[in-house]
C-alpha cells in the first residue's frame, strides 16, 4: 500500500487521524428509563420523568443496552471489562436538562480491540480500538422553527449511545472512510446499531493533525458530528490542508472543536477544545458499578451471527468467489443472504454476477432496495434455471429480465400485488424457447452464407473478424433464439 501524503510549500506532510464514533444502541427503550427510543416520533412525546430530570428521579440501567455493548465489543475483537463504572460529565446546554451527561470515563465496559479494513488497492490495514463506552444522548435544539426562539426536543434525551474511539492509526481520507464503513457493517450485522447516519443514529467526531515524517504528534483539532462517510473523508482532507497552511505560514494550530461546512468544503471554529477536567467527571452516585460475569459474556458470544470477515472468507472457499466479489456481496447482510438463496444448487459465480450486474442495475435505476424490490427471488431463480437448462440463451434472458422489470416499473407500487410475472410463462407465451435443432441452425447458416458470398470470400482471404458478422446475421435470422454455441460450431464447419 502506497502511503498517502499531502504536499505543502515546505515539503511532504502526513495525516494523523482518529475517529470517535457515536452509535445509537438498538433497543426499544432508553439507557436509564423505560421511555421509547424509536426514531421519528412527535417532539417531546417520548420523555420520561428521568429523561426530563425531574427532582428525585433515579436512573435504572437497561440490561439489553449493556448486552448490545458487549456484543459489539466481541465483534470488534475487544477486551470485555467485567467491571465498569458510570460517571457524570458536567456541562451546561439547554437540551441537557440534568446539567450533566451520564457516561463512562475512567472505566469503560469495552477496552482495546481492532478493526481490519480493505483498501481500494486490495491491501489491508488494522486500525486499533481504544475503547467503547456507554453513555446517554442529549436532547436536540431546534433553531430553525422560529425567527427569534429556539425549541427543545427531549425525545433523544437518555437514548443509549456507544462511543467507539479509535487509535490515531488512520493516515488518509480513504482509510477513514474504510474504517467507518467497516464499523457500520459490523454493528449492522450484530444488530447493535442500525447505522442510519441520515437519522443521526451513527455520527463521527473526527480528530485530525498533521506532521512531518519521523515527528511525534502535533496539535489536533476535532470536527464534531459528521454524519456521512463521504463527509468524514472530505473533512479529514479539508482540515489537514488547513493545518498545513497554518504551520507553513509560521503559525500554531490551536486545539479546538470545529464543524465541517459542506457547502464550502471547509472546517470552521466552534469552540475551544475542553479537557477532561473541564467536565469535572466524578462517579455517578445514583448508579452502582456495572458488574457482569464471564459466563454471561460467553453466552452472548455463542449467539453472535457470522460476521463480515468470516463470511467473506467462507464465500471465497465455499463458492469460489474472488475476494472483491465476496466483499461486495457481504457488504450488507441482506445481500449476502439473497446471494446464498440464489446460489443454492446452481452456479454460484453466475448467481454472483447476476446480482452485482443486472440486479443491482435494476435496483439503482428504479430506486428500489432488496427489501423494497417487487421482483422476487423465485422469479430470478426461474430465469437463471431457464438459462442453465438451455431453454433460453443469454440474449433472450436479457429480454425476459427487462420484461420482468417493466411489469413492475410500469405499475404503481400499491398495485404490485396484482402483478403475476413468470419468466417461464413469458418465454412460452412469446415463443422464445432456444432453438437446439441442428438442422434448423444449419439451414439458417446456409442461407446467411449464400446471401453474403462476397463476405465469405473475404473471410477465407484472411478477414477473420467477419466471423462475428456471420454469427450476428444467423442469430438475427433466427430471431435471437439460436443456441450460440451450436451456431458458432455450424459456422466454423461451413466456413472451413
Amino acid at each position: 500500500m502506497a502511503s498517502y501524503t499531502l504536499e505543502g510549500s515546505t515539503g511532504t506532510w502526513e495525516i494523523v487521524c482518529g475517529l470517535e464514533v457515536h452509535a445509537q444502541v438498538t433497543s426499544k427503550s432508553k439507557l436509564f428509563s423505560g421511555a421509547s427510543a424509536e426514531y421519528g416520533a412527535l417532539p417531546n412525546s417520548q420523555v420520561s420523568l428521568v429523561d426530563a430530570a425531574m427532582p428525585g428521579m433515579l436512573p435504572v440501567i437497561n440490561q439489553e443496552c449493556v448486552a448490545q455493548a458487549v456484543r459489539t465489543g466481541l465483534g470488534l475483537n475487544a477486551q470485555i471489562n467485567l467491571w465498569s463504572r458510570f460517571d457524570r460529565k458536567n456541562y451546561f446546554y439547554a437540551d441537557l436538562p440534568q446539567g450533566y451527561q451520564i457516561s463512562q470515563f475512567a472505566h469503560p465496559i469495552i477496552g482495546e480491540g481492532v478493526v481490519e479494513v480493505v483498501l481500494a488497492d486490495g491491501s489491508t490495514k488494522k486500525i486499533g480500538i481504544t475503547r467503547l463506552h456507554l453513555e446517554q444522548d442529549a436532547g436536540k435544539s431546534l433553531h430553525d422553527q422560529d425567527p427569534s426562539r429556539s425549541f427543545i426536543d427531549l425525545n433523544r434525551s437518555g437514548v443509549a449511545l456507544m462511543e467507539i474511539v479509535s487509535e490515531p492509526d488512520i493516515r488518509s481520507p480513504e482509510e477513514a472512510g474504510a474504517y467507518l464503513t467497516k464499523l457500520r457493517q459490523i454493528v449492522r450485522y450484530l444488530g447493535t446499531c442500525d447505522g442510519n447516519m441520515d437519522e443521526g443514529s451513527m455520527r463521527a467526531d473526527v480528530n485530525v493533525s498533521v506532521r512531518k515524517a519521523g515527528e511525534g504528534f502535533r496539535t489536533r483539532c476535532e470536527i464534531k458530528n459528521v454524519n456521512s462517510i463521504r463527509f468524514v473523508m472530505l473533512a479529514v482532507e479539508a482540515e489537514a490542508k488547513r493545518q498545513i497552511a497554518i504551520w507553513e505560514d509560521g503559525g500554531e494550530v490551536v486545539q479546538e472543536t470545529r464543524l465541517f461546512d459542506v457547502s464550502k468544503m471547509e472546517t470552521r471554529s466552534m469552540r475551544s477544545k475542553e479537557d477532561a477536567h473541564d467536565y469535572r467527571y466524578f462517579p455517578d452516585p445514583d448508579l452502582l458499578p456495572l458488574v457482569i460475569t464471564q459466563a454471561w459474556v460467553d453466552e452472548l458470544k455463542t449467539h453472535l451471527p457470522e460476521l463480515p470477515d468470516a463470511k467473506t472468507a467462507r464465500f471465497q472457499s465455499q463458492y469460489g468467489l474472488s475476494p472483491y466479489d465476496a466483499r461486495i456481496l457481504v457488504m450488507e447482510q441482506i445481500t449476502a443472504d439473497f446471494f446464498e438463496k440464489l446460489a443454492a444448487g446452481r452456479d454460484a459465480k453466475k448467481a454472483a454476477n447476476f446480482i452485482m450486474g443486472d440486479f443491482f442495475a435494476a435496483l439503482n435505476k428504479n430506486g428500489w432496495t432488496i427489501e423494497s424490490s417487487p421482483i422476487t427471488i423465485d422469479q430470478i431463480i426461474d430465469l437463471l434455471d431457464l438459462q442453465d437448462k438451455q431453454v433460453i440463451n443469454g440474449r433472450i434472458a436479457k429480454e425476459v429480465w427487462e420484461a420482468n422489470i417493466a411489469a413492475y416499473a410500469e405499475t404503481a407500487p400499491e398495485d404490485w400485488a396484482s402483478v403475476s410475472f413468470s419468466p417461464s410463462k413469458y418465454v412460452d407465451e412469446k415463443g422464445l424457447r432456444q432453438v437446439l435443432d441442428t438442422g434448423a441452425i444449419d439451414a439458417a447458416v446456409d442461407a446467411v452464407l449464400a446471401a453474403n458470398a462476397d463476405k465469405v470470400e473475404a473471410y477465407k482471404g484472411g478477414q477473420e473478424k467477419l466471423f462475428g458478422f456471420f454469427v450476428g446475421q444467423v442469430m438475427k435470422a433466427m430471431a435471437g433464439k439460436g443456441n450460440p454455441a451450436l451456431v458458432n460450431e455450424a459456422l466454423k464447419q461451413k466456413l472451413a
